[in-house]
């Protein structure tokens, strides 16, 4: 795989860094949205929303891009990451229903009642793990070679999560079931983002997380039926309204499509770094925006994690992916 040319990976950090952002201002909007609505109705809500918008730019790219091995006369204006214009067999369809199903269903439901169950500082820490389960997972699937570089990048974040959120953290005791919950919510992410890598060799990030996506809303809408039916939508208030559209649009459409187009580019490992920016950014908006303050040990910890993202930027070299390259319609 020939180097990337230096404005494009810039580029491709501005993107990654938008999407820190996104996800780091999402946990207040969905916060504020909980106060109306349950976590798995407004799950399901968003879900559809981000899948019927998901749907709609596939069956627009395709359109666009003509059918199948056959591209149209918009083919070429259409960006790399949002072409749809190759056709899926067998084999794709179940790999995407397993990712669907990893990926959204059970990461979902993990993720929701790992939250309701244990503390926000548990939970920091344990998502901030994120990285070193994703690289472990692309090192053992063979996808990358991960350099010692960036294991000590990742050390050094996880140590500085600690530093921000991870000192009032407790283990055992009455969250143990919620920290467990939460560490299966790592490991179902590390899977869907390593395990997405060859069908994003040949298909474009749209596709891998649009369909992705609606076959893992397809299989969360049921089992959160009670909730949804028992839901007060007559009643919800328009920011509820539009905190589940943002939400969605934003933090699923957007944040994702960023995502998979770097994992695609850059790597699983690389990509899953910028995870760990999401807490600094988080509290960095609380203390603008709120007044909140920030200890000295928060700051340090905050440049640790700069510095660890530093450290996996600078091992591009020895860690990037093993012949990964982008799909035939790129």
């Amino acid at each position: 795989m020939s180097p990337t040319p230096a404005p494009r990976r810039v580029a491709m950090d501005l993107l990654l860094v938008a999407m820190v952002v996104v996800w780091a201002g999402n946990y207040s909007l969905v916060k504020s949205v909980l106060r109306e609505l349950s976590p798995l109705a407004f799950n399901a809500a968003r879900l559809i929303v981000a899948s019927t918008v998901f749907l709609a730019l596939l069956a627009w790219s395709r359109h666009r891009g003509g059918a199948p091995g056959r591209a149209g006369t918009g083919a070429a204006a259409i960006p790399r990451p949002l072409r749809a214009a190759d056709r899926l067999d067998r084999a794709d369809w179940r790999a995407l229903a397993g990712l669907g199903f990893v990926g959204h269903f059970l990461y979902q439901f993990a993720f929701i009642g790992g939250l309701a169950r244990t503390s926000v500082a548990n939970s920091a820490l344990i998502i901030g793990c994120s990285p070193v389960a994703i690289a472990l997972a692309t090192a053992l699937a063979g996808h990358e070679r991960i350099g010692r570089l960036h294991w000590l990048g990742a050390a050094l974040s996880v140590g500085g999560l600690y530093l921000v959120a991870g000192r009032s953290a407790a283990i055992g005791g009455a969250s143990l079931v919620g920290d467990v919950l939460m560490l299966g919510a790592v490991c179902c992410w590390a899977v869907y983002t390593v395990f997405s890598r060859p069908l994003l060799e040949r298909h474009s990030p749209l596709v891998v997380t649009g369909y992705s996506l609606a076959l893992g809303t397809a299989m969360f809408v049921p089992a959160a039926m009670p909730a949804l039916l028992r839901a007060p939508w007559a009643s919800l208030s328009t920011w509820a309204w539009w905190g589940i559209v943002a939400s969605a649009v934003l933090a699923l459409n957007l944040a994702y499509l960023i995502w998979y187009t770097a994992v695609q580019r850059i790597g699983n490992a690389r990509t899953s770094m910028y995870s760990n920016m999401v807490p600094v950014t988080a509290m960095a908006l609380a203390w603008a925006v709120l007044g909140e303050h920030i200890e000295p040990v928060q700051v340090a910890g905050a440049l640790a994690i700069l510095g660890g993202v530093l450290l996996t930027r600078l091992s591009t070299g020895a860690g990037r992916a093993a012949g990964l390259q982008p799909p035939a319609e790129a």
